[in-house]
């Protein structure tokens, strides 16, 4: 096919470069914008087309070159070849350009980030290695350069062929303290054969029946579940399953804590899909009362240990249905909610835990999100509803990537 020189326009969510030929978008991975470039067309859409570069003709002063030799070929990093102080800012361009693109006048969004490589904990391996980019290939590797130095202390000692087969959970970083691997004492490697935790034996019971049907409190479980983890987090133990949704960033989650609980308190705050309950735990310490909504009862094992001796009551059932059968007897027995914590899926808020939002007019609302496409459709309901988006913050958790997460404050005053 023959080649194309365009300039690169701004770059998109997902990482790409925009550019436009004969009217026409074209999307442009490892470009950075304002470059000179001659690409080919490799897929073409109606709407659109997808190109790759042949040559970089006017390179960017922010090209540098990646520190990985398996850049390009793994499927993880996307923005090595940009220099780190100028991705930050093209992911808060990205987040912005979502915010505005609902019609949302977004205040001075500030970053929350840490180290840029070397603090990456999770990480899922396949028979011991990375998938290819866009491919089931295995890629081999003995040091990934985003992975924490527990990750790559096992992999340089660990040859290939002894490593887990199949997809694997890796946890690895200096803050936990439950492993029993005397060689790899800042590492989990999950046991990968599931395990029914509901199924396994219970320990305590709550003392309070509700008076609905949903359970409010799970007693949790014995402690012999095969990959449990449990790290010291600020000042604070956090268990939680490897296998499960946990973070992969501990400075930058460190810092978002702070930044989450940072001016509030009160009676009672709501923790809506709290996970393993990581927020709770400190939310605790600054509201008399916590009250736990998250669907996926695994986790609300882990929550239960976590909140162990704090006054709080956890719902084992999605937001929908919580705000539809819980919220009205809660908001009847304690009075309306001092601030709301919510950090919702990739899908954004269900519409019902939204309007529910809208309706009730907390006066503290802190909403992160893993979507900067949803947070930013979710935030202007609330707006249009009374509530004013006072702070954005970008959480850099994946650097070296275009993938971004967002923390907004809402604040509704009569």
């Amino acid at each position: 096919m023959e080649s194309l020189t365009v300039t690169a326009e701004k770059i998109v969510f997902g990482g790409s470069c925009l550019a436009r030929v004969n009217g026409k978008n074209v999307f442009i991975p490892y470009a950075i914008p304002g470059e000179k470039l001659e690409i080919e067309i490799t897929k073409t859409f109606r709407d659109y087309d997808l190109a790759k570069i042949i040559k970089v003709i006017e390179p960017s002063p922010y090209r540098i070159m990646p520190f990985c030799p398996l850049y390009g070929k793994c499927g993880g990093c996307n923005m090595q070849h940009i220099q780190i102080d100028y991705q930050r800012e093209l992911r808060k361009q990205m987040l912005k350009d979502c915010f505005e693109r609902e019609g949302l006048k977004c205040p001075e969004i500030e970053i929350i980030s840490g180290s840029d490589k070397n603090y990456r904990a999770r990480l899922q391996l396949t028979d011991g290695g990375l998938n290819e980019k866009d491919s089931n290939t295995i890629v081999e590797l003995e040091n990934c350069p985003v992975a924490t130095k527990a990750i790559n202390d096992y992999l340089k000692k660990t040859p290939q062929a002894l490593r887990p087969e199949g997809r694997v959970h890796f946890f690895g970083d200096q803050r936990i303290i439950s492993s029993d691997d005397a060689e790899n004492p800042s590492l989990i490697i999950a046991n990968e054969e599931k395990a029914d935790l509901w199924q396994q034996k219970r320990v305590g019971k709550s003392k309070k029946q509700p008076k609905n049907k949903v359970k409010q409190r799970f007693a949790g479980t014995s402690g012999v579940m095969k990959n449990n983890c449990t790290i010291r987090l600020k000042d604070k133990l956090i268990q939680f399953d490897v296998q499960g949704f946990f973070q992969s960033n501990m400075e930058v989650l460190e810092k978002t804590i702070d930044a989450i609980t940072y001016n509030m308190g009160g009676e009672i705050v709501l923790d809506m899909y709290s996970g393993a309950g990581t927020f709770s735990v400190f939310l605790a310490d600054i509201f008399k009362k916590t009250i736990l909504v998250e669907h996926n009862r695994d986790a609300l094992v882990h929550a239960e240990i976590n909140m162990s001796g704090k006054p709080h009551e956890t719902y084992g059932l999605s937001g929908a249905k919580w705000v539809q059968t819980n919220a009205p007897m809660i908001l009847a027995k304690n009075g309306p909610f001092d601030a709301v914590v919510i950090d919702p899926p990739r899908s954004g808020m269900e519409k019902e835990v939204c309007d529910w939002l809208c309706k009730n007019k907390t006066g503290q609302i802190r909403s992160v999100s893993c979507d900067p496409s949803t947070h930013a459709r979710d935030a202007l309901k609330l707006v249009k509803s009374g509530y004013e988006l006072t702070k954005l913050y970008l959480l850099d958790f994946y650097p070296q990537t275009a993938h971004i997460e967002s923390l907004a404050y809402f604040e509704y005053t009569e």
